[in-house]
């Protein structure tokens, strides 16, 4: 019943709100320290809407000037609102938001629950959510006709660890919105333009990593100027390392541009973040980016420790009973990881104990497995070694039990010691990891940006390709918004084609994405996120 009441309620809100919008104004006072953006970011408007309203004030009207905004849903005696009008109104609009907000509340207590916002797509919120556009609709039958502004939907029944509020960032441009982009990376054209260049890409990584990376960016960019978006572009050859970055900074303004993009070595990146007062993006993962300090920095790549932690609080919230192990190299890093995992394990309510198991004589028998594992339970194993022959070993063994011992394996990222190891074999043990990376190969987003990339280049993205695209894409889709890079940072994640861009501040005030997915091999070889 409460459902239905909560269907007609919007309903009523729906064609309250579409009732109030007519073209009459109301006077608004600037307060001390309020620019035109401020304002109509206050009252839900463009700032270019504003400014055309009052086409005698700049972008920063003095203080206690008078503008006009639009009045919404106020009844209006010419150009005078009454006492008496205003205060019915107030009651009013006061008695549906708290019938609004009860009815919310029930709501919560059983389903996850969105507002539908402007820019929001099935897809956006399928994959923020991970659900499928049909299970939505189940939930939310209205959602035949359509995402409708100020909706508001169930998204899943609420399970535990649902509960935590998500937000998804809004892709909002301003208008007539102009950027200004400096791209930082070694092309190292000064060293490479007398090899041919079948022979350069053969030879040489960083070549393939940083073109494909451009040439990703530059996709981005192309898009977002068919969007409407001026887009300039400053390219940087940094050259080899520590060689050109300083020229490079006493030669140019950088601080013309909004933001920069590189450069790519950790130390470089450091020294233009300290010279400059606009955003720096890093945009590939360091092992010394932990020792950023410059809060102009912006990691795009997160920290090894966060997929550690990203493991273990799904294992948390999904594990019920069984067994757990925690399967280790002997080595410093393996040690560690196993110490802090089995410690935040245990301290669940449903986890008593979590075993460990190191090598004997370099490698772990199948034995020692056997007398840990129970038949006829779930057996969970997490692996937190880097090591080939361990990995290799280790999954052999757990394939080779019996069918009365059912194992699932874990990994706190899917890296090179699982290259080698057949996908058939990763599939039979539901290998399920952490990863930075994941593509919905299905989405009309990420075909379309094959398409365009084949086009342009002759050939598929590569993974950097990707990473190119992302970074760029998102970065100056969210200064298009207007606002600064770190406010849209606290409006919520963003999925681009394969990358979660969910950023947070570190103490030192160092820009860092968090954004991570847990993906599980299935029987049949494919890949789904849970995560």
């Amino acid at each position: 019943m409460k459902h239905a009441k909560f269907i007609i309620f919007l309903c009523v809100l729906t064609f309250t709100v579409s009732c109030g919008q007519q073209k009459k104004y109301v006077d608004y006072k600037v307060k001390e320290g309020e620019t035109m953006r401020m304002i109509a970011k206050k009252f839900d408007l463009k700032t270019s809407d504003l400014l055309r309203l009052n086409p005698d004030f700049g972008r920063k009207p003095g203080v206690n000037s008078i503008i006009v905004i639009p009045n919404r849903g106020l009844k209006i005696s010419g150009d005078a609102i009454t006492k008496e009008v205003l205060k019915d109104s107030i009651e009013k609009e006061e008695s549906i938001r708290l019938e609004k907000e009860e009815l919310l509340a029930a709501l919560k207590k059983d389903f996850v629950v969105y507002e539908i916002k402007k820019g929001d797509t099935f897809y956006s919120l399928t994959r923020f959510y991970n659900v499928s556009q049909e299970e939505m609709i189940a939930l939310n039958p209205i959602l035949l006709e359509g995402l409708k502004v100020g909706q508001i939907i169930k998204i899943k029944p609420l399970a535990e660890g649902n509960a935590t509020e998500n937000h998804i960032y809004e892709d909002v441009i301003e208008e007539n919105t102009s950027l200004k982009l400096a791209l930082l990376l070694p092309f190292k054209t000064n060293e490479n333009d007398t090899i041919k260049s079948k022979d350069l890409f053969v030879k040489s990584r960083l070549a393939n990593i940083v073109t494909d990376f451009y040439l990703g960016a530059e996709i981005a960019i192309d898009s977002l100027r068919k969007q409407g978006i001026q887009v300039d572009v400053n390219v940087f050859d940094t050259e080899a390392k520590g060689t050109k970055v300083n020229n490079i900074l006493s030669e140019n303004d950088l601080n013309e541009n909004d933001i920069i993009i590189g450069p790519l070595y950790s130390e470089e990146a450091e020294l233009v973040a300290d010279s400059v007062n606009i955003p720096v993006v890093f945009p590939f993962y360091s092992k010394k980016q932990h020792l950023f300090s410059s809060k102009a920095l912006i990691k795009t790549s997160p920290e090894k420790k966060v997929f550690r932690e990203e493991l273990t609080t799904y294992i948390k919230d999904n594990f019920t009973k069984g067994n757990l192990i925690l399967v280790g190299d002997g080595e410093a890093s393996s040690n560690s990881s196993n110490a802090i995992i089995k410690e935040s394990l245990e301290s669940h309510d449903s986890i008593n104990v979590v075993n460990v198991l190191k090598p004997e004589n370099g490698y772990i028998e199948k034995e020692r497995f056997l007398n840990i594992l129970k038949p006829i339970e779930d057996n969970w194993v997490i692996l937190t070694s880097d090591d080939d022959v361990l990995v290799a070993d280790a999954i052999n063994s757990l394939i080779s039990l019996p069918d009365s011992t059912h194992v699932r394996v874990f990994a706190i990222n899917k890296g090179r010691a699982f290259d080698k190891i057949a996908n058939s074999k990763l599939a039979s043990i539901q290998l399920t990891y952490v990863s930075d990376e994941y593509a919905d190969e299905i989405s009309a987003s990420t075909y379309l940006f094959n398409i365009q990339y084949s086009k342009k280049n002759n050939a598929l993205p590569s993974f950097h390709a990707t990473k190119g695209f992302d970074i760029t894409y998102d970065l100056l889709m969210r200064l298009a918004s207007g606002n600064s890079l770190k406010d849209t940072f606290n409006e919520g994640a963003s999925y681009r084609i394969e990358t979660k861009f969910d950023y947070s501040e570190n103490p030192l005030g160092v820009s860092e994405n968090k954004g991570l997915f847990i993906v599980q091999y299935n029987k049949d070889l494919s890949l789904t996120r849970l995560k």
